[in-house]
């Protein structure tokens, strides 16, 4: 059954720029695993975590470092939940999580479904 849905999309220049203007950003949103990556993947991984909180309703006090973006072997993206998120995500009773992202054409999307 499916408990929530999630969708964001963001401008990867404007997501760019917020990440130059201030140096500590990435390190505020993104996991050690995660940073370093090219910003379009990160601006698609950005959108994933906003997907991820609205899927879950948008409960107060969710850290976007609490929702990971992974790949798998074949660069399959999955998502690993901690704090907050792990947390509201069993309240809800997710139990799977399937997630989409793209980028191209300037925008990153994410599209995040949670399973009961």
């Amino acid at each position: 059954m499916i408990l929530g849905i999630g969708v964001d999309v963001v401008d990867i220049a404007r997501f760019e720029a917020a990440l130059e203007r201030t140096p500590r950003l990435a390190e505020r949103l993104f996991t050690e695993d995660e940073q370093g990556l090219p910003v379009a993947s990160l601006a698609a991984r950005f959108a994933a975590k906003e997907a991820v909180a609205k899927a879950l309703g948008a409960p107060r006090g969710l850290g976007h470092r609490e929702a990971e973006v992974r790949r798998d072997e074949s660069g399959r993206p999955s998502l690993r939940m901690t704090g907050k998120v792990a947390e509201a995500a069993y309240d809800l009773g997710v139990k799977r999580w399937h997630i989409s992202l793209s980028h191209d054409g300037g925008v990153a999307v994410a599209y995040v479904i949670a399973e009961g």
